[in-house]
């Protein structure tokens, strides 16, 4: 059987031009694939993100925790503003080792080398997706603020969600951060006395089971922890779609000698009282199938007040009137 013959290239049924007078070894140039600066900025997509709606707060996860806030390294959260820190603070050592220290301060140049680094000053607990958070940003772009969750995929995708704005709009939102850590535990490990002005609890897990009660981010014991974080005349700002979860709250809070109610005028003023039930996906969710909402903002006072008899302690031998844990 006689050997078959190789086929010549632009021979009849060879070459990827046949019927054209093309040659196999001749391709046309394939297009560059066009460059999209979008691609640079893609936001996360939440599907890729997805978690269980709540997470039990007392279970023993483990997480790297500092022993004191002062421990705590900021930076890794915040670096544009930690370099523009640590550049003034160089800046005002060489002028005080130069002897000019009291000009520059006198000229308004910058302060003193003993700065203290920029703080956190708003914070959100649960801050899910990051929707309240990075609005806020917006709102208040010379304030630190930090979402915590305590869900690793959610606390991931806002991580991502903020390095894509960042990179998306170069200068904005440096100031939000997210850190995932058991906000019923650990609050005091990251904030000093007095240090926070904000404290947000968007949609918390309500928690039905009355077993479960005592995980619920709003409670007596936690709100004391709360008012020690919280500066004189800050704001604590609650919201939620349960009714029974609403007024659970709002009597925790009432019953609490630090804290008293923010009347619906100043609320109107308030920026962030106005994004409590359209900023967070929650909140979105109810609002598209016409539920209700109730919100409760509270003020953190600088001296205790006089609680009204009707929830003040009851003597000893008698039923107490504030409501239990």
């Amino acid at each position: 059987m006689a050997p078959k013959r190789p086929r010549e290239d632009g021979g009849a049924g060879g070459g990827e031009g046949k019927g054209k007078g093309k040659g196999k070894g001749k391709h046309e140039p394939k297009p560059k694939p066009q460059h999209n600066p979008k691609e640079e900025h893609a936001h996360p997509r939440k599907r890729f993100y997805r978690a269980r709606a709540h997470s039990n707060p007392l279970n023993d996860a483990s997480f790297d925790v500092p022993t004191r806030p002062e421990d705590f390294d900021w930076g890794d959260h915040f670096p544009e503003l930690h370099q523009e820190w640590t550049e003034r603070r160089a800046a005002a050592a060489t002028a005080a080792a130069a002897g000019e220290q009291e000009q520059a301060a006198a000229a308004g140049a910058g302060p003193s080398s003993e700065e203290e680094p920029p703080l956190v000053r708003f914070v959100d607990i649960g801050c899910g997706f990051g929707g309240l958070l990075v609005k806020l940003a917006t709102i208040y772009p010379d304030t630190l603020m930090m979402g915590m969750e305590i869900r690793d995929k959610v606390s991931e995708y806002v991580r991502e969600r903020i390095a894509a704005l960042r990179r998306e709009t170069p200068g904005s939102y440096k100031n939000c951060s997210v850190l995932r850590t058991n906000a019923m535990k650990y609050l005091p490990n990251y904030f000093r006395k007095g240090q926070l002005t904000k404290m947000f609890f968007l949609f918390p897990d309500p928690h039905f089971k009355t077993a479960n009660h005592r995980r619920r981010i709003i409670n007596t014991h936690l709100i004391t922890e709360y008012a020690h974080l919280l500066a004189p005349g800050g704001w604590l700002y609650t919201i939620s779609d349960v009714p029974e979860l609403g007024e659970w709250m709002k009597a925790k809070l009432d019953s609490h000698p630090l804290f008293e109610r923010v009347s619906e005028e100043e609320l109107e003023a308030d920026p962030a009282a106005n994004l409590l039930d359209k900023s967070s996906e929650e909140g979105l969710k109810v609002a598209r199938s016409g539920g209700s909402t109730y919100r409760n903002v509270y003020r953190r006072l600088e001296k205790p007040r006089q609680l009204p008899a009707s929830v003040a302690p009851a003597p000893a031998g008698l039923k107490a009137t504030i409501p239990t844990d």
